[in-house]
């Protein structure tokens, strides 16, 4: 596989009242074409930071971001973002949810429709597409939203803390959801969130920041012995524990 997505030196430095303040040093890593890769660091680390670096909407003090070899100067087309909401609009269905997208981008062609609807189809929200958000559940929701992005037919799926607003177990069940529509769409993805559970669950690597300012403390790669284990069934593997232990432990030395 090649790599898809490149972070070159990113370093990230903010005017502060008492000098500048340095939030991200020499970030460099890539991700290849299909790969998921999570980001984990102490709290305050500069982790959305460098998601929206990468999604384009922050330019960054030093360093580059490329996809497919050329720079990333701006908001990508081929970069779809899903934030901790879902950002659903409580007047329109889930149907209509699904292509705003689409809409905005001036889009929405009958032929793009189609594939939205079949998103909605094969991903269980067909018969739900004239409910409104309000009316589904929070991991219902959270797939529309998903859907919704996939629509616009991004090459990187960018994640922040997408399931932080979901209960416990909620959550559970849809990063299993996740996980696998996203792996079925062969995206490649990266994701931000301070559960190291869920970023061994869900990844093929982790990489662990430092704190502020954030440079690469360690990048583990995930392997497990069969890879087609949903995230749940991945937690009762007696690796777990062991890839848990090595991040805790990578991350306590600096907190």
């Amino acid at each position: 596989m090649e790599d898809m997505l490149t972070v070159e030196r990113i370093s990230q430095t903010y005017q502060a009242e008492n000098g500048e303040l340095t939030a991200l040093e020499e970030i460099s890593f890539s991700v290849k074409e299909g790969e998921f890769v999570s980001i984990v660091g102490p709290s305050g680390c500069g982790k959305s930071t460098l998601l929206s670096i990468v999604a384009g909407m922050i330019r960054p003090t030093y360093g580059t971001v490329f996809l497919h070899g050329e720079p990333v100067t701006g908001i990508s087309p081929s970069i779809g973002y899903m934030l901790q909401r879902d950002n659903l609009l409580e007047w329109r269905n889930i149907a209509q949810n699904a292509i705003l997208g689409l809409e905005i981008r001036k889009q929405a062609t009958p032929e793009n429709i189609a594939y939205a609807n079949s998103l909605l189809k094969a991903y269980g929200l067909w018969e739900f597409r004239d409910k409104y958000p309000s009316q589904l559940s929070g991991g219902m929701r959270q797939r529309a939203a998903l859907i919704r992005t996939l629509a616009v037919k991004p090459e990187v799926f960018l994640l922040d803390e997408a399931f932080s607003a979901l209960d416990y177990q909620t959550r559970l069940a849809v990063t299993d959801d996740v996980h696998r529509i996203l792996k079925k769409e062969k995206k490649t993805t990266l994701m931000v969130t301070h559960d190291i559970s869920e970023s061994i669950s869900m990844s093929d690597r982790v990489i662990v920041l430092s704190r502020r300012p954030a440079h690469i403390a360690k990048i583990l790669k995930i392997d497990f012995a069969d890879p087609d284990l949903t995230p749940l069934e991945k937690r009762k593997q007696h690796q777990f524990q062991d890839y848990f232990n090595t991040i805790w432990k990578e991350l306590d030395v600096h907190v």
